[in-house]
């Protein structure tokens, strides 16, 4: 099984990004977290990030194309707005999981709204680093589940 983690805008700076919100673990120490558990769970990981919404969409097109199983997406402000992503993510045949380290429920106004909630299979926010390691067991469990 393949899955994808798309990273977002300004995720290359965990770790030094506002800590209070997000913690200290880098990106590279997430990537790390998710590459060991697809082990454990016998899935590949493969871990993007980029700051170009179009580049974004790039890849999107491209695990498309390389029909990977699942997708998670991590997006950053992106969520919010990038009607573009948006579009490309419905491209996609397989589960998508979006994900976020801190509650955006909690937070800002602008924040409590996911212009990708209608086409992902679900969200989980709110749980710092575990976030991303909860919705790659929920990808895992979506494909496994369609599989039956």
């Amino acid at each position: 099984m393949n899955i994808l983690m798309l990273h977002g805008i300004n995720h290359n700076m965990f770790g030094k990004r506002d800590p209070a919100q997000y913690g200290t673990t880098t990106l590279d120490e997430i990537n790390a977290s998710l590459a060991a558990l697809g082990a454990e769970l016998g899935v590949t990981v493969q871990a993007y990030q980029t700051n170009h919404e179009g580049a974004m969409c790039e890849r999107i097109h491209q695990g498309y194309t390389d029909g990977v199983d699942a997708v998670l997406i991590n997006a950053g402000a992106w969520t919010h707005y990038s009607y573009g992503i948006r579009d490309a993510l419905a491209i996609l045949t397989c589960p998508i999981v979006e994900l976020h380290m801190s509650n955006i429920h909690a937070r800002e106004p602008f924040r409590h709204v996911s212009v990708f909630a209608e086409i992902v299979k679900g969200q989980i926010c709110g749980f710092g680093v575990n976030s991303y390691l909860l919705a790659l067991r929920a990808a895992v469990a979506a494909v496994d589940a369609a599989k039956k």
